[in-house]
C-alpha cells in the first residue's frame, strides 16, 4: 500500500485546475524569461529576423485560445452530462480525470496567458530589438505546441463521453484495482488468525464522522503499532461506508497491559484513514464492479433497451 501523502499527491495531480494552473504559470514564466535574457541576444540577429511580426501572431492567439478554452469547456461539460446520464453517474468521475482532455484545457489557457502577458510587455517597450527576437522564436514554440495539441484534442473529442469509451475507462480502472488487490491481498498486513476473538483490555478506535473508507495507509499504522508495541486489527476495507461510533480498529497491546491506550494514539490511527462522501476506484475493486453492473442493468432497461452494451460489460 502506498502512504497517505502519495496517495492525496496522486489524487491531486488529477485535478483540472492544478494543471491549469501551472500551465499558466509556466505560460507567464516563459513570456517574462525573455524580458531576462534579452542581453544574451547578438544585437545583429534581430536585424534579419522577422520579430516584428510577433505583435501579430501574439494577438492571434491571444484571441483563438479564448474562443476554444471557451468551446472546450462546453465540450466537455456536456461528455460529463453524456456520461452521467447515458452511462451512471459513478463513471463521470474517471471521465473528469481524463488526461488529455486536462492537457489540452490547460495548453490552452496557458497560451492564452502567454500572448496576453506578451502582449503587454510588448506595449511597455520591455522587450526591445533583442528580446523580440527570443519571444518571436518561443512564439513559434507555443504555436507548434498549440497545433499539435489541436489536431490530439479534435480526434480525442470522437470519444469523449461515450458510452463504450466510458466502459472501457471503468474496466481499466476495475483491473487496476483487482490487480492491486491480488498485490496487496491484506492491504500489507496480515489475515485475521483464524478464530480470533476480540481478548479483554481490547481498546476499539470508532470513527468520528460518516463516509466512506478511500485509502488505508498500512505503512503509517505499522509504525504506530512498532512504536507503541500493540497490534492493530482493522474492521474496515477502502470503500467500506463507516458512521460515527463505528469501530474502525481494535488495538491489543503485546505485553497483554489491559489500560486504555492514549487518546492521541486512537487519533493518529484515525488520520491514517481517509474518509470522504464518496469512494474511489484505486483501492476498490467492488465499486469497479458495481459500477460495471450498473451500466449493463441501465442498459436493459425498458426505456433504453440496449443488450449489446450488457454484453459489451459482460
Amino acid at each position: 500500500m502506498i502512504a497517505r501523502w502519495r496517495w492525496m499527491l496522486t489524487q491531486l495531480t488529477k485535478k483540472l485546475w492544478l494543471k491549469a494552473t501551472l500551465f499558466s504559470l509556466l505560460g507567464v514564466a516563459t513570456a517574462l524569461i525573455s524580458i531576462l535574457v534579452k542581453d544574451s541576444i547578438p544585437f545583429s540577429l534581430s536585424a534579419r529576423v522577422g520579430a516584428d511580426a510577433v505583435d501579430k501572431i501574439l494577438s492571434i492567439i491571444a484571441s483563438s485560445m479564448l474562443a476554444v478554452t471557451t468551446f472546450s469547456l462546453s465540450t466537455m461539460v456536456t461528455a460529463y452530462g453524456a456520461a452521467s446520464s447515458g452511462v451512471t453517474p459513478r463513471a463521470t468521475t474517471l471521465v473528469m480525470e481524463d488526461t488529455t482532455t486536462q492537457n489540452a484545457l490547460a495548453t490552452f489557457i496557458g497560451s492564452f496567458l502567454f500572448s496576453l502577458v506578451g502582449i503587454i510587455a510588448l506595449s511597455t517597450g520591455a522587450y526591445g530589438a533583442q528580446g523580440r527576437v527570443l519571444l518571436f522564436a518561443v512564439t513559434i514554440v507555443v504555436v507548434i505546441l498549440i497545433v499539435y495539441t489541436l489536431l490530439r484534442w479534435i480526434d480525442h473529442l470522437s470519444k469523449l463521453g461515450r458510452v463504450g469509451e466510458t466502459i472501457d475507462r471503468v474496466e481499466k480502472a476495475t483491473i487496476d484495482a483487482i490487480n492491486h488487490r491480488a498485490q496487496w491481498p491484506y492491504l500489507g498486513g496480515r489475515a485475521f488468525p483464524q478464530g480470533w476473538v476480540v481478548p479483554p483490555g481490547a481498546q476499539t478506535v470508532a470513527s468520528v464522522s460518516t463516509g466512506y473508507v478511500q485509502h488505508i495507509d498500512v505503512q503509517a499504522l505499522g509504525e504506530m503499532a512498532r512504536q507503541g508495541e500493540f497490534n492493530v486489527y482493522l474492521e474496515i476495507l477502502p470503500g467500506t461506508f463507516v458512521h460515527e461510533g463505528m469501530p474502525l480498529a481494535i488495538l491489543v497491546r503485546l505485553d497483554g497491559d489491559a489500560s486504555a491506550a492514549p487518546l492521541a494514539v486512537a487519533g493518529k490511527i484515525r488520520g491514517a484513514l481517509t474518509i470522504d462522501v464518496r469512494r474511489t476506484f484505486e483501492h476498490d475493486p467492488r465499486l469497479g464492479l458495481s459500477v460495471l453492473s450498473e451500466i449493463a442493468s441501465r442498459a436493459l432497461s425498458p426505456a433504453v433497451n440496449d443488450p449489446g452494451t450488457a454484453i459489451d460489460v459482460i
